[in-house]
């Protein structure tokens, strides 16, 4: 079994991603969808926990050896990026989603320099619209992002576009294909819900926002 496949189980098993295509879910944006993804659960799971955090870090040392220090987005990324920074021994900073109204006003919290080589860590990516806001906010500060890395994608083309037109760098650990072709050999989801499944990422136009 792959890295992305066994964490696709593990999401599956500790039900931070749940699946219902007959009766899809509302996301906060409206779109109805047959998928629900939590991933802060994982932090209640050390298993799962570790094997997520161990993948972030093999990855970085493949991918990205040069990084000077990691990044969470706020609040999702946060605590992953911490476990990682604290593995890999690096500096740790995080991202809010705007400056504070208060005090320095810093949108960035923690210690980035000019020319640092950073790496943004998220949990989940959709459209990728919040973490490249991230990556933006990073490098108006001067840090040189060098990617981003995220637990889980949607696969969403518009996902895709948004990152090449940024000209960031996107990885993940697992995605929506592995996840559902992994609910379907543990009996999770049935042939019919699974081709269900598969149609609904086929027609984009469900996702967008």
């Amino acid at each position: 079994m792959s890295l992305s496949q066994n964490i696709a189980r593990g999401l599956l098993e500790i039900e931070a991603v749940s699946l219902s295509p007959k009766t899809p879910f509302t996301w906060a944006s409206g779109i109805q969808s047959p998928i629900y993804t939590d991933n802060r659960i994982t932090l209640a799971y050390p298993e799962i926990r570790t094997v997520i955090e161990d993948g972030f870090v093999d990855l970085i040392k493949a991918e990205y050896p040069e990084a000077e220090v990691i990044a969470g987005t706020a609040t999702a990324g946060i605590p992953h990026g911490a476990i990682i920074a604290d593995k890999m021994d690096l500096p740790f900073a995080y991202i809010r989603s705007k400056p504070k109204d208060h005090g320095n006003k810093r949108q960035i919290e923690g210690r980035v320099t000019k020319g640092q080589k950073m790496v943004v860590i998220e949990d989940l990516i959709s459209t990728g619209g919040s973490v490249l806001s991230a990556v933006a906010a990073a490098q108006n500060e001067g840090a040189e992002v060098l990617g981003v890395l995220a637990i889980f994608t949607y696969e969403l083309e518009k996902a895709t576009h948004n990152f090449e037109a940024a000209g960031v760098s996107l990885s993940t650990l697992t995605s929506y294909t592995d996840l559902i072709e992994v609910a379907h050999e543990t009996n999770q989801i049935s042939k019919e819900e699974l081709e269900l499944l598969q149609k609904f990422k086929q027609n984009q136009e469900n996702w967008q926002d």
